[in-house]
């Protein structure tokens, strides 16, 4: 059983991408061999050299919530900063707050100079908060409005337009984080695609920061996900029931697409033609692990010692994997959110 240490990496500091690049598919691509480990330097625009007519791309379309709030204590305008997690009910939602020791139960607080109003309803064992909203008009428009986009807190640039940080694609809005490995794809790209013969289908999780919570265990069994809401429609699941008949490849964009896919085969078996699939997964795919669904994976280049790096090692096998972030280091790819793309095919 591997250990927690056995998937860090060293990453100078100047690898973490900062922003991103433009055009969106201009970042760079480090195809990877599935079967042999060998891998190619290319760039994301040159990806239908790697895709087959029959291939179905699997995408989440989720949408990031502009889930940062700065705002003041209603009674004596101290600073306050809430990160929204998850909707409970109409205006409730679970919260993380700094700093926290000011956001007792029962305290109130504004944010946009009160068009927003929060009151702290519950404090929850891990410290997070269960707050009410009370706002006029629609809640989601005065958040879009007043909101800042939750950059991971290794981004120190400031965003200058907040749909770089949202897929092409984004529709159902919901996300904390965005799912970064379709950050890459441009309208014009996917219509390309599409015309070569290769099928694309959508899947919805909504992506909570529980996805990008540290190991903090040395036994990575040890380790328990937060859970996240999914949804596969079933158009989407009559495409894979397809895809999987007629023997092509089914290839996830992202580690969230790819943890949909695969929590619906275990929940259910299978994903059957026609048929429709929601619920929350905690799911932690670790090697050694037997994928049910994907033949292939798109993502970015993930933190050392994080479940998504070992997510990938589980789909390509950790020798490649470990290799193929070697290699990244040394070619100097840009890492993270808003860093290069890798192909596993």
């Amino acid at each position: 059983m591997y250990k927690t240490s056995d998937f860090y990496y060293n990453l100078p500091e100047e690898l973490i991408a900062q922003t991103p690049v433009e055009p969106r598919n201009s970042s760079r691509l480090l195809k990877i061999s599935k079967e042999t480990g060998e891998i190619v330097h290319d760039r994301f625009y040159n990806l239908c050299n790697y895709l087959k007519k029959g291939d179905l791309l699997v995408l989440n379309d989720s949408r990031v919530l502009p889930a940062r709030l700065y705002g003041v204590k209603s009674d004596n305008n101290t600073f306050i900063e809430f990160l929204l997690l998850e909707q409970k009910g109409n205006m409730v939602w679970d919260i993380i707050c700094r700093p926290a020791k000011k956001a007792k139960v029962g305290t109130e607080f504004s944010f946009g100079d009160g068009k927003l109003t929060a009151k702290v309803l519950e404090k929850g064992e891990d410290g997070n908060r269960t707050v009410e909203f009370k706002c006029d008009g629609n809640f989601f428009s005065v958040l879009e409005e007043i909101g800042h986009m939750p950059l991971p807190p290794y981004i120190k640039e400031k965003l200058k337009d907040k749909e770089r940080y949202q897929t092409v694609y984004s529709r159902e809005l919901g996300s904390a984080a965005a799912p970064t490995a379709g950050l890459h794809f441009t309208p014009e790209q996917l219509e390309q695609i599409k015309a070569m013969g290769v099928n694309i289908a959508y899947v919805t999780l909504h992506v909570g920061l529980g996805t990008f919570r540290p190991v903090k265990v040395d036994n990575i069994t040890e380790h328990h996900m937060h859970s996240e809401h999914y949804f596969l429609p079933a158009e989407t699941a009559t495409l894979i029931a397809n895809t999987k008949k007629s023997g092509n490849r089914v290839i996830a964009v992202g580690t969230t697409s790819c943890r949909t896919l695969e929590s619906v085969a275990e929940f259910f078996g299978k994903i059957e033609e026609g048929r429709e699939y929601q619920g929350y997964t905690d799911i932690f795919i670790y090697p050694p692990h037997e994928f049910k669904v994907i033949d292939g994976l798109i993502t970015n280049f993930h933190l050392p010692e994080s479940t998504l790096i070992m997510l990938v090692s589980a789909f390509l096998g950790y020798d490649k994997t470990m290799n193929a972030y070697k290699t990244a280091v040394e070619e100097k790819y840009r890492f993270f959110s808003f860093g290069d793309s890798m192909a596993i095919l």
